[in-house]
């Protein structure tokens, strides 16, 4: 406590964000990086897991194809660490990108039946 009766912000208590307001931002971030959803495809979406003020995240995404995989998936690890940290002040010493699907002009038009 300071000495004119005001406490200081560091014993005033303790802020703490919930896994999946964290796992909110994660998502959000790989649909920035990415650019969007694949027409036909989901979101992304993450889990994450919290201890102390480090995140463990994993995020599922659908892609394109055909894409470069390994640079989008960069995009998405970088993208999702650093908004991680800059809004819920977290570490996130690796983000696992899961590729769950790939969107392709011909799956597309086969879903609409469309191929001969």
């Amino acid at each position: 406590m300071a000495g004119d009766g005001v406490v200081v912000a560091a014993e005033r208590g303790a802020t703490t964000i919930a896994d999946r307001v964290v796992a909110k931002i994660a998502a959000q971030a790989a649909r920035e990086a990415l650019h969007g959803v694949p027409e036909g495809g989901a979101a992304p979406h993450a889990t994450v897991t919290v201890h102390r003020d480090i995140a463990q995240v994993r995020v599922g995404v659908e892609l394109d194809y055909p894409s470069d995989i390994g640079t989008q998936c960069g995009a998405v690890r970088v993208r999702v660490a650093q908004r991680v940290r800059a809004l819920a002040g977290m570490e996130v010493p690796e983000v696992v990108v899961r590729v769950e699907r790939l969107h392709s002009v011909q799956s597309r038009l086969t879903a609409q039946g469309r191929v001969r």
